[in-house]
């Protein structure tokens, strides 16, 4: 399968999309392109997501935060912007339903735990001995999931997620993509990171986090 006109490869491994130069590997986005056309509502975007995107979305992660979760990493542009924060590969837990996108993260982080299977199946899976996670970095295209499928994701990750730990999602459309109801059923709020342009199409992102937690904690020494 050729990449279209418009999703032409350029001299500094980038791809330009409508006109947009957005950084990452020609192939990787090709792989998207080819899972999107099986399976569109599942992936969710006809392309990875870019660098611009992937700093945003990571920029308040470093090594202090301990354990990440990522849910649907796809070819990895995410990962790759958490290990460059300063994240250690051992310390990433990837969760990926499709499984070429799987076995191409098990080539390229072989020191991550990668979960090959739907994200609702968290709720059944026991991640950690206790809630240590420092952060979640979401892929998912929450727009195309039900909100009871969204509810047990979320439910699931923030049963993982330590006092005051964030999820951080981002969008392709206008708003937030979590219904102000199912954020109440969790007792989450919503914050807005920021907006980029160099995305095809352009993303804003958001942090969600509890609104009350109790007292401190260290994950190091808890």
């Amino acid at each position: 399968m050729a990449l279209k006109r418009n999703h032409a490869a350029t001299p500094t491994g980038g791809v330009m999309l409508s006109g947009i130069e957005v950084t990452m590997p020609a192939n990787d986005a090709l792989s998207f392109l080819m899972a999107w056309t099986v399976a569109p509502f599942r992936v969710g975007s006809v392309t990875p997501s870019s660098s611009s995107l992937a700093a945003l979305m990571t920029r308040e992660i470093g090594p202090e935060t301990g354990p990440v979760l990522e849910l649907g990493p796809g070819t990895g542009p995410f990962t790759r912007a958490l290990l460059s924060r300063g994240v250690k590969e051992e310390d990433l837990t990837l969760i990926e339903s499709d499984s070429d996108f799987a076995a191409l993260l098990r080539r390229r982080f072989p020191a991550a735990r990668i979960f090959e299977m739907d994200a609702v199946g968290l709720r059944h899976l026991s991640l950690f001995h206790r809630p240590a996670t420092g952060a979640a970095v979401s892929g998912l295209p929450f727009r195309l999931i039900s909100p009871r499928r969204t509810f047990a994701i979320l439910e699931a990750v923030f049963a993982n997620l330590r006092p005051g730990a964030a999820l951080y999602q981002f969008t392709l459309g206008l708003r937030c993509p979590f219904d102000q109801s199912l954020l109440d059923r969790l007792d989450l709020g919503v914050t807005r990171v920021g907006h980029t342009f160099r995305n095809f199409p352009p993303a804003t992102v958001y942090r969600i986090a509890r609104l009350k937690t109790s007292g401190t904690y260290d994950w190091r020494i808890a």
